[in-house]
């Protein structure tokens, strides 16, 4: 390329680019981005979808043993509804556990008024987390009545 007092000569193909142009490519491809990034991104799961992972999880991979019901309890919330939570123990190896399971959204699959002191009881819990435990899900149900 030939350069005539700082400039192409006339003919010659120029690669010098308007800078303005350049900010806007630079502009509109950010923003093309930022838009397939708020599109396809994965929504955060809620509480009661995180619970139904786990208790599906604990459905196929825990083991099974011998517990207790202690209580029934339902706690008030922030929105003025009630949780409900079932508490109990187990052993597991040697070690004794209390857990609790929330059941609001599960009342339809048992009877809260037959859970009672003492009750006794089969707890799914994970073989690597033992802590990890569940008395009912959708598809078990660990309450003897």
């Amino acid at each position: 390329m030939l350069l005539v007092d700082g400039a192409a000569a006339p003919g010659s193909l120029s690669l010098v680019m308007n800078p303005f142009r350049l900010y806007t490519l630079v502009l509109a491809g950010s923003g093309a981005l930022l838009a397939a990034y708020l599109l396809l991104r994965r929504k955060p799961k809620t509480q009661q979808e995180i619970e139904g992972e786990r208790r599906q999880w604990l459905d196929r991979v825990g083991r099974i043993t011998d517990g207790t019901v202690i209580d029934v309890q339902e706690l008030p919330t922030v929105d003025h509804k009630s949780s409900t939570l079932l508490i109990y123990q187990y052993d597991v190896a040697g070690v004794s556990y209390e857990a609790s399971q929330d059941v609001t959204y599960l009342r339809q699959f048992i009877n809260l008024h037959s859970c009672r002191l003492g009750l006794p009881t089969s707890v799914r819990y994970d073989p690597q987390n033992p802590g990890n435990s569940m008395v009912v899900s959708e598809r078990w149900m660990g309450l003897r009545q």
